[in-house]
């Protein structure tokens, strides 16, 4: 995949703010031209359609998960802890990104990206509890993952290595998996 220029990740950056304060549908490809002192036919030489800057400022998230999953689906025992911080670390990367994806739950829903996030747990939950989950292991999945999701937005100022150790042993504890050691 090509590399976005510096005015296109500009867009981007700016674009990102803006469907997180405000939404997606409440800001014009006109706000965000202007927000950047750029003219709209500038902007629409980058991206032709509001939809399209969605795609392309979730689209990085969305191909690096599926990369996650892939390879930890090709591994014949993947140990639980490495599956979770693993996790932690995409979605702690991806934090803004995964707060819009939260804020525009609607929007994301009728660009059809809803159900690929919503199909990852279901790959987790078979990484870590083979092809034939129970509803409590389903349930704890949930549970562990979307809280993980949510405690990297709802802790944006804690430092990383105590909120990844909390988070991870908050997961540890849902799943029912034994914690990670101590040093």
């Amino acid at each position: 995949m090509a590399r976005p220029s510096d005015t296109k990740k500009r867009i981007m950056q700016t674009a990102r703010e803006l469907f997180v304060t405000k939404g997606v549908q409440q800001t014009s490809l006109q706000e965000i031209a202007d927000r950047l002192g750029i003219t709209k036919p500038a902007l629409y030489y980058h991206f032709t359609s509001r939809e399209e800057l969605v795609r392309s400022i979730v689209t990085p998230l969305l191909d690096e998960g599926d990369e996650f999953l892939s390879r930890m689906e090709d591994r014949a025992d993947v140990p639980p802890l490495e599956l979770i911080e693993g996790f932690f670390d995409f979605h702690h990367r991806h934090r803004a990104d995964v707060l819009l994806l939260v804020a525009e739950l609607s929007t994301l829903a009728e660009l059809g990206l809803i159900d690929t996030v919503l199909a990852w747990r279901a790959r987790l939950t078979r990484i870590l509890f083979g092809p034939e989950p129970t509803l409590e292991q389903e349930a704890r999945a949930v549970l562990a993952f979307g809280g993980m999701q949510d405690c990297t937005m709802q802790f944006p100022d804690a430092p990383y290595d105590e909120l990844k150790a909390a988070t991870v042993t908050a997961a540890c504890a849902a799943l029912g998996i034994e914690d990670h050691p101590r040093d």
